[in-house]
């Protein structure tokens, strides 16, 4: 006799809209139905954060210069951030979501997976649930929230977006293979520009045509990766809901008001040295640092990352910088150090668990 096969996860991904500027709007009702961005002045080379839908129709885009904005939507609100304010919106609103699970795994303040797979509310449907939850943040909070239900945390993510704003998509299990043949590839779980330019180059743009792959004909070129894409184009996550998250890096960045030179960069690498030891402190973590890195941005907003297996020191960075440096031989914008911590299955211990943010 056959046992049978363990039923598939209720997974709800929450995610709300325009987060930082819906709370603007929501402790300023004036603000509301203009276009409006989160984010430093354009006068401190600031970038926005995020803006609502009344700004994006204009083209105003989260990472944006703060200036491009302007240009784009001369009739832009433009608010500084508040961190306080939104975690303290955010915290209301997590609240919320232990009513149905303990099993949350917070992405950012906003954004957030959770597993009621054997919750009983809303004679345990997943669907209910997501819909009064999103109720309970509208009326609640008063921010709204889309969500995607589905049985992984990958369909979840990208159902979220699916009818985005106050949106709900459900994708059941007898869905899913359908739901992914025309998702692009551009949407899978780790899949970034680089990647998504090899893919493309292969001939394939979404996921029903890297299904044509092997298994072996995908490791062969993506090596380990090339599993994950084997699962994820077929939509298999078996990624669990983490009610504990282990911090991968830290690092510390500078906008600089004037584009900077080499020698100008050097001088501002001791101080950032300084602040990058003190977050480490802060962090505490026992994990094994492994590697040091070094962020530039160049005048012309291009940006290059250039990392090491070392000991962060000042000589190291140095080091680092001057060869990322030679990348551009041009003035820099943004200057970044930080490391990163080896990952779990790579050295013996225990680690530390910590918040999102520090």
């Amino acid at each position: 006799m056959v046992a049978n096969s363990p039923s598939p996860r209720k997974i709800i991904h929450c995610d709300c809209d325009c987060f930082y500027a819906a709370v603007e709007v929501l402790d300023n009702p004036r603000f509301g139905g203009r276009p409006l961005a989160v984010g430093g002045s354009a006068e401190q080379r600031g970038v926005i954060a995020t803006c609502n839908y009344e700004a994006r129709a204009f083209g105003v885009r989260s990472a944006m210069p703060t200036g491009k904005a302007l240009r784009l939507c001369p009739d832009l609100i433009l608010v500084p951030p508040r961190m306080n304010r939104y975690r303290e919106v955010s915290r209301k609103i997590m609240a919320i979501y232990r009513d149905y699970s303990e099993q949350i795994e917070p992405l950012s303040l906003d954004e957030a997976y959770i597993d009621v797979t054997g919750a009983r509310a809303c004679q345990g449907s997943a669907t209910l649930i997501a819909e009064e939850i999103r109720r309970r943040v509208r009326q609640e909070v008063g921010v709204t929230v889309s969500a995607g239900v589905a049985p992984n945390k990958f369909i979840a993510k990208v159902a979220s977006d699916w009818n985005k704003p106050d949106g709900l998509k459900v994708v059941t299990p007898e869905q899913v293979p359908e739901f992914v043949q025309a998702l692009p590839i551009e949407s899978l779980y780790g899949v970034g520009k680089v990647t998504a330019a090899r893919i493309r180059n292969m001939g394939v743009s979404t996921c029903g045509e890297l299904q044509q792959f092997s298994l072996v004909e995908l490791e062969q070129e993506f090596g380990s990766f090339g599993t994950r894409l084997y699962q994820l184009c077929r939509g298999i996550d078996e990624r669990e809901v983490s009610t504990s998250r282990v911090r991968k890096s830290v690092s510390v960045e500078e906008t600089f008001p004037q584009d900077l030179d080499r020698e100008e960069c050097l001088e501002q690498l001791p101080g950032l040295f300084e602040d990058l030891m003190a977050r480490l402190q802060r962090v505490a973590s026992r994990a094994p640092i492994d590697k040091s890195f070094v962020k530039l941005r160049f005048a012309d907003f291009v940006s290059t990352t250039l990392e090491r297996q070392q000991q962060p020191s000042r000589e190291g960075f140095e080091a680092l910088f001057e060869e990322a440096f030679r990348r551009g031989m041009r003035k820099v914008r943004l200057l970044g150090l930080g490391v990163r911590f080896r990952e779990p299955e790579r050295f013996q211990g225990q680690l530390d668990l910590f918040e999102t943010s520090v």
